[in-house]
This record gives C-alpha cells, structure tokens and sequence, in this order.
C-alpha cells in the first residue's frame, strides 16, 4: 500500500536528488547557455560563427519541398496562441485531471520561466537573425524560443512521465523542432543550442525541490490505477 502523503510516498532517492545532482547541473545548463550568448556578442559582435554559417549554407544546398513543409508545421506548433496556451494548458489540465497537481504546479513553474528567461536573454544579447528569414519573427535571435518551449515541454514531460517512450518522442521533438527553426532562417543553429540549454536547465532546477513531491504523487497515481 503506497502512502497517501507525496513526500511519504516517494523514494528516497527521490529526496536526495532533491539536494544534490539537479541543483548542479541545472545551473551548469543554464550557465553554458548565457556564456554562449556572451561570446557571440562578444567575440563576433552577434555574428554568425564559424558553425553557424556551415550549418545555413548545408541547409540551403539540400533544400526541398517536404523540408519546408515540415518546418512551417513545427513554426505553427511552436509560436503565438497554440504554443503559448493550448498546448501548455492541454498538459497542465491532463494532470490536474490525473490528480497530479504537484506535476502541474511544475510544468507550469518552468514552462513560464523558460518563456520569461528566453525574452530576458534576447533583448540582454539582441542577436541579429539571419537574412533568409521564411517566416515572422520577433525581436532578437538567440535564444529561439520555439526550441526553449519545446526542450523545456519535452524535458519535464520526460520527469513527470519517466518512459522511454516520452524520453524518445520528446528528444525527437525537440531536435526537429532545432532543425526547423535553422531551415526557415529564423536562427543560427548556435541560437539553438543555447535555447536547448535553457529549456533543459530551467526544467532541472525547478524539478529539484520538487523531486520528492512528483515522484511520491506519480507512485501514489500509478498504485491506484
């Protein structure tokens, strides 16, 4: 019989991670991001470095039809009202009903401050975008804030919902998601990068002081069915 309580239920290595490997890598995640922003902006003034421009030319050398399509699909789910409020609340509803509220409280925690950290650093860096731009975008290119949202959804989906099945889908996800960003010139694969970093640290961090209550809250869901 699983104890009602979360933080009763849950294991202790739930407890200790709490304390320990969270906390550290979360904040090394987020920093490698911000010092990725600093020496674009620094180093090369917000220019594209040497990666970047290899990346867009490969890309526009192999060019076609079902790359774009797929590109423009993943722009739609990944901006204004479907990104923002209908997929989020989708989740977050999905486990409220679930009786989850604890996972809820976390998805929506980091899912709101990815959005709010990714704005911060785009107007801290205020990158250029490239020229090739297929789509409407907003100010500021690093980071992409299509791949933060969808490395952050992605990630806490895979803490709340430990599958490989979710791991794979979210990991897949994420990586066309970086792939369709950089094929519509929206950004330079380096935007990426740091936008993956952000979304994953972000979603770590906030997971550690509520690692006891989401694994003893999932434990307790998981007995009753």
């Amino acid at each position: 019989m699983v104890n009602s309580h979360p933080e009763v239920a849950a294991v202790e290595s739930a407890h200790r991670v709490r304390r320990h490997w969270p906390l550290v890598s979360g904040c090394v995640a987020l920093g490698l991001a911000v010092a990725l922003g600093a020496l674009i902006v620094l180093r090369e003034n917000g220019n594209p470095l040497g990666i970047d421009s290899w990346w867009m030319t490969l890309l526009t050398e192999n060019s076609n039809p079902v790359l774009q399509s797929v590109s423009l699909a993943m722009n739609f789910l990944g901006a204004g009202i479907v990104a923002s409020f209908v997929v989020p609340g989708a989740i977050i509803i999905l486990l409220l009903l679930r009786r989850r509220p604890w996972g809820a409280l976390y998805f929506t925690l980091a899912t709101v401050l990815t959005g709010g950290a990714v704005q911060l650093l785009k107007h801290l860096f205020a990158r250029t975008r490239p020229d090739t731009i297929l789509v409407t975008v907003d100010f500021g290119s690093f980071p992409s804030g299509h791949v933060g949202n969808a490395a952050v959804m992605a990630f806490s989906l895979a803490i709340l919902f430990p599958r490989v099945w979710v791991w794979v889908a979210g990991t897949l996800y994420t990586i066309i998601m970086m792939l369709s960003r950089t094929y519509l010139g929206a950004h330079w694969l380096t935007d990426t990068v740091g936008a993956l970093l952000l979304g994953v640290g972000i979603a770590v961090v906030v997971a550690a002081p509520l690692a006891a209550k989401i694994d003893g809250e999932r434990r307790i869901r998981s007995s009753q069915v």
